[in-house]
């Protein structure tokens, strides 16, 4: 799914909430997001009954608001003879400092995207890697998220626990909830029957041991997370860094 992931994620995650709800590149995501539901479609059964993967890009379509007629319309066009296979391609490199990145891409030209993701790695500092060259710095789970909205954080956290979560974190009224990958959509399953509404789900790559950073490097790190994301072929992007709520905020205004 669309998704920048980092130390701190909860912090950083819902900055990207709330500028994703005002910002008047929506189509963009929604196409990615469109984009990513086809492929789990093409590569299993159309039924997200049927096939995880696709589950859990309809669920992360819904939860951007992305129309249903939208969604119906992705998993068709995986059925058309039309439609070209794309490739999963991981990506690893530095970011400035030193900062672990991590870069997934669904392309149909190897050539294209890996010759924008140099580019980018190249222009904001840091310098694109061999692959595994810092895969070994996280570790694959799941992450659930959603507005709490009535709901309260000791409620939120027994439930999730109770259905075998791993960690809960709270930032700004949105819980995030982590767990293995081979529970996530048995969490988030169940976390929809208990009513939390706008379900975000998806396999994210957590850091093993975060490095502190401050604003100014914060800044150059986030240039580089943004203009990675704003590529067409990108589908998410990670990184091993946390800061203080204080640069987060610094950042989003």
């Amino acid at each position: 799914m669309v998704e920048t992931y980092m130390a701190g994620h909860s912090k950083w995650a819902n900055i990207q909430h709330r500028k994703g709800r005002q910002d008047a590149a929506r189509s963009k995501l929604f196409s990615k997001l469109s984009k990513e539901i086809t492929v789990a479609a093409k590569m299993g059964d159309p039924d997200p009954e049927k096939n995880p993967r696709l589950r859990l890009a309809v669920r992360e379509a819904k939860s951007n608001s992305v129309p249903k007629d939208v969604i119906d319309r992705a998993i068709k066009k995986s059925q058309s003879s039309d439609f070209e296979n794309m490739d999963e391609i991981r990506y690893e490199g530095y970011a400035s400092g030193g900062i672990a990145v991590i870069v997934e891409a669904l392309t149909d030209n190897r050539n294209r995207t890996a010759s924008n993701v140099r580019s980018l790695f190249t222009k904001y500092g840091g310098n694109l890697g061999e692959s595994g060259s810092v895969g070994f710095l996280f570790d694959q789970c799941g992450l659930i998220a959603f507005d709490l909205k009535a709901q309260s954080e000791d409620e939120v956290f027994e439930k999730a626990i109770d259905a075998g979560a791993d960690d809960v974190e709270f930032y700004d009224q949105r819980a995030f909830i982590y767990c293995s990958t081979e529970d996530l959509n048995t969490i988030a399953n169940f976390m929809e029957k208990c009513h939390f509404e706008d379900i975000s789900s998806k396999i994210i790559w957590k850091a093993k041991e975060p490095i502190k950073i401050g604003i100014e490097q914060l800044q150059k790190v986030a240039k580089l997370i943004e203009a990675l994301e704003d590529d067409d072929d990108v589908r998410s992007v990670t990184s091993n860094f946390e800061a203080s709520d204080e640069d987060f905020e610094a950042l989003s205004s």
